[in-house]
């Protein structure tokens, strides 16, 4: 299977510097929601960590496609869940690297356990979202 499209270096600079990027699962109309990103091998990846039945996770599972915000520009994406249990670990340092004030830790902490871990989901742009809006 081909690898999916990736950000343009500069998207993933932002995603990287930035500590929120926005976030709409699905197509239906709705207002972005801030969720805290990484970037691990030059993809971007989030992670869940209320783990509402109505959340983005549940939403992207309907639907996978949907749109992110960085840098000030909107991206459509496909979701693609990670089974990766070596991407997984590389998504938790990654966590613990970029959100490591004292005040980032408890939500790291539970985000590194089993079940945030589940939703570690990879955003990757559709083919025509690279250049952004």
């Amino acid at each position: 299977m081909p690898s999916p499209p990736r950000f343009p270096p500069e998207v993933l600079a932002a995603a990287r510097k930035d500590l929120v990027i926005g976030l709409r699962a699905g197509t239906q109309p709705h207002r972005f929601i801030a969720v805290w990103a990484v970037v691990v091998e030059g993809r971007l990846f989030i992670r869940s960590w209320s783990l509402k039945p109505d959340g983005w996770t549940h939403a992207f599972r309907a639907d996978p496609r949907g749109t992110v915000q960085v840098a000030g520009r909107e991206y459509p994406v496909r979701a693609i869940r990670t089974r990766s249990d070596r991407l997984k670990d590389l998504v938790s340092r990654a966590y613990r690297e970029k959100y490591h004030t004292p005040a980032s830790r408890q939500y790291v902490r539970e985000m590194s356990s089993p079940k945030s871990r589940a939703t570690t989901t990879e955003v990757a742009p559709l083919p025509s979202a690279r250049a952004g809006r």
